[in-house]
């Protein structure tokens, strides 16, 4: 599903001009500085969760070894912060239907 496609059905299904539910879309998952509510909490340290549907978090990871696909030589990848989801039971049980 593209964003477009989910703005249609979110104006749809809440009564909403397009524009409006593409604005709506826009500011819970925007991902420019200081725009999307999600992007802004995880920014700031803080995990983001859904009851039922799941958890946005930062976790992060070591700095460790790897290969280049292409040469094979050995090469270091940096430690560095990741955005993690682990998916609530709600969203599980209605997935595994």
């Amino acid at each position: 599903m593209t964003k477009e496609e989910f703005a249609e059905k979110l104006a749809k299904k809440c009564d909403l001009s397009k524009a409006k539910a593409t604005e709506v879309l826009d500011t819970i998952f925007s991902t420019k500085p200081r725009e999307g509510i999600i992007a802004t909490e995880l920014d700031a340290g803080r995990d983001f969760s859904i009851v039922g549907f799941g958890s946005f978090r930062t976790r992060k990871t070591k700095a460790r070894k790897g290969r280049n696909p292409r040469t094979g030589k050995e090469i270091m990848i940096s430690a560095r912060k990741v955005v993690a989801f682990r998916p609530g039971q709600g969203l599980k049980d209605r997935v595994r239907e």
